[in-house]
């Protein structure tokens, strides 16, 4: 969790936002999605998080849930995303997290999947499903091994939710910039702007903003406003378009997403 903090102080001392970019672990096989990580951290993401397939992704859309099959069809397992972390962390130096719902951290067990993850050299853990309510026991072991847990927010959330979400997380908050399920957007959700505020009245931790951004106009719009810059269903649909063409396409989206931060 140190790196992330000193990554997002590094990026507000030079005055923009910080790019965090999404893909599935297995996608389109393990060692391919290991490459794609790379190729966008090389091309200007300051922060991934490692998406950890799961059979039902009821907030994701289309595109994520695509990408999700194939790496299931593949036979990812939880023990190929510590891996695809391990050796993203190690090639990089950048900070490495996991986006997965709750259920197969628990399944797996909490406690172990916080000791290995943190051994893999991982940062933390966005848990979008995960009820505060119910997410002491995740935190505790978070805690004890330096992890951040990081919790999603949405537009609806009223101010004694945000407060609570934000109280409770760790590294940053994720703010879904709409309702609804993953994907891009032709434009940025007026209500995503407005969220960002009312978290800022809330707590110090960094506002990141998520859901929706597909170009370098989107990403420098939310930089504007944001602490970072969270990109997903845009990289997962260049690499979808391109599985054997290499990782060309996805740095080059990722070059321009990044241009478009800084210039926010």
């Amino acid at each position: 969790m140190n790196l992330l903090t000193e990554t997002f102080a590094r990026t507000k001392a030079a005055g923009r936002a910080a790019l965090i970019a999404y893909l599935p672990a297995g996608f389109p096989t393990v060692d391919a999605g290991i490459a794609a990580l790379r190729a966008t951290l090389d091309a200007g993401a300051d922060i991934v998080e490692v998406g950890l397939p799961h059979s039902d992704p009821v907030l994701d859309g289309p595109v994520i849930q695509t990408a999700d099959d194939i790496a299931l069809r593949g036979g990812v397992r939880i023990a190929d995303v510590l891996r695809t972390v391990r050796e993203v962390h190690a090639a990089t130096g950048k900070p490495v997290l996991v986006m997965s719902y709750w259920n197969p951290v628990s399944r797996y067990g909490a406690e172990r999947f916080a000791r290995e993850l943190a051994a893999a050299g991982g940062s933390g853990c966005v848990l979008p499903d995960l009820p505060v309510a119910e997410s002491a026991p995740w935190r505790r072991h978070a805690a004890e091994h330096g992890l951040a847990t990081v919790f999603v927010v949405a537009p609806s959330s009223t101010d004694e939710q945000l407060a609570e979400t934000a109280a409770a997380g760790t590294g940053f908050v994720y703010a879904a910039a709409l309702m609804g399920v993953t994907g891009t957007r032709s434009t940025v959700d007026a209500s995503a702007e407005v969220l960002a505020r009312r978290l800022r009245a809330v707590t110090d931790l960094p506002v990141c903003v998520g859901m929706g951004v597909s170009d370098a106009d989107q990403a420098a719009e939310v930089a504007g406003f944001a602490d970072g810059v969270i990109v997903g269903s845009a990289l997962v649909e260049t690499l979808l378009a391109d599985q054997d063409g290499g990782t060309a396409a996805l740095e080059r989206l990722t070059g321009r997403l990044a241009s478009g931060v800084r210039a926010g």
